[in-house]
């Protein structure tokens, strides 16, 4: 395994020769010298300072075991790579990252393991009386063989650490399809799926519809909220977000902020098995958003425009509702049609008070007077109908939404 060589570290030791008879005096001690760097490590690292039966502790005596070997093996062959003992601290560090711990505790006990077994491997090669140079070469290769399984380790976490957040993804994209799929969704494989994705299960979500940005520059990239799932690769772009009336959900500030001013359009709040009816109303809301019949830029809520988003559920039939309900109209000028189509609505809306028109029209009564006498001789008792009145409102509202964008 290929190891880095940090800075003031060279890849070769220029070092004299190590007495022949050094590498087998500290292989013959290296399980007394095992026993004290354990014994070490468990006194100062508290997350080894577990029971002796352990798995935690058997790795621990096998890693430390390993070093010594590698140091050992170094002294006896400087061209011994150590490939192994890399791979098996590689893999030390691979279960650290596997099992939701920090690196921090194996770096600590590689540090004061290290000093340990220097402090006693020195004490054994003064007692052979070697010379200062040879001293201080082993001190180099302590510290050599330190950074060595210190960054096998690493590598193995960091390694660990991007499958995990890659699958983790993979994981809530997989959740995020199954929650805004067609037809029914058991919350049972919901809950399964969840708990695999590490996405706490909330009782309510919303489902936000994102216009898509004129490139796909990062800072374009809307900053998710605490717990929602996003993907931005969809057509269009959305994120669901769990108790979006909550302190963290879609209703302050700080989400609008997080947007960062791409357009955008929530749909109602719904149980986490229904996420796919709030994405519909978001999808359809988007679109009118870009058609003009919403507001085209900002933040569109699906439960302030309801009653738009019903009318637009079944634009076919809307356009044959307005075509028949306002055919009487058809026979006035344009600018004549749009006068008398304002004036009607108002007025149904208004319960068919004249001076409430009138303040909402800013026209004079006598105006909205004469106004409805020709709606009169237009539509004559239609207009005085319940069905009818009730037709009228829906194709009017959808008359004065198309006008509203035109």
């Amino acid at each position: 395994m290929a190891v880095p060589t940090p800075h003031g570290v060279p890849d070769h030791l220029a070092a004299p020769q190590f007495p022949p008879e050094l590498a087998k005096v500290l292989r013959a001690d290296l399980a007394a010298v095992a026993d004290e760097v354990e014994e070490e490590v468990r006194r100062q690292v508290p997350e080894y300072a577990r029971p002796a039966d352990g798995a935690y502790l058997q790795n621990l005596r096998s890693g430390v075991v390993q070093a010594l070997t590698l140091f050992v093996d170094h002294i006896a062959d400087p061209r011994d790579d150590g490939g192994a003992i890399a791979a098996t601290y590689y893999e030390l560090g691979r279960g650290e990252a596997l099992e939701g711990r920090s690196l921090d505790a194996l770096q600590s006990a590689l540090r004061v393991g290290g000093l340990c077994a220097w402090r006693r491997m020195g004490r054994t090669a003064e007692e052979l009386g070697l010379d200062s140079a040879v001293v201080a070469a082993l001190g180099e290769l302590a510290f050599r063989t330190v950074h060595e399984v210190a960054q096998a380790a690493a590598s193995g976490y960091a390694e660990a650490q991007l499958r995990s957040s890659d699958e983790l993804e993979r994981r809530r994209k997989r959740l995020l399809d199954l929650l805004l799929e067609d037809g029914p969704v058991a919350l049972e494989a919901v809950q399964d799926l969840a708990h695999s994705a590490r996405w706490p299960v909330p009782r309510t979500v919303s489902v936000v519809a994102l216009a898509a940005a004129p490139d796909r520059r990062e800072e374009d990239r809307p900053l998710a909220a605490a717990g929602a799932l996003v993907d931005m690769g969809s057509r269009p772009p959305r994120m669901l977000v769990p108790e979006p009336e909550g302190s963290g959900g879609t209703g302050g500030r700080a989400f609008t902020l997080a947007l960062r001013g791409r357009p955008a359009a929530i749909g109602p709040a719904v149980a986490v098995t229904e996420a796919a009816q709030s994405l519909r109303l978001a999808t359809r809301a988007l679109g009118l958003m870009g058609r003009g019949v919403l507001p085209r830029q900002g933040v569109v809520r699906c439960s302030e425009h309801l009653s738009t988003l019903l009318l637009h559920g079944d634009e076919p039939l809307l356009e044959r509702l307005r075509a028949r309900v306002l055919a009487p109209l058809d026979t006035v000028s344009a600018g004549q049609r749009d006068r008398l189509a304002e004036t009607l609505l108002a007025w149904l809306l208004s319960g068919s008070n004249v001076p409430d028109v009138a303040v909402r029209l800013h026209i004079h009564p006598q105006t909205v007077r004469y106004r409805l006498r020709q709606l009169e001789k237009l539509f004559g008792d239609a207009l005085h109908d319940p069905e009818t009145r009730l037709d009228l409102i829906l194709a009017l509202r959808a008359e004065s939404l198309h006008a509203r964008r035109s």
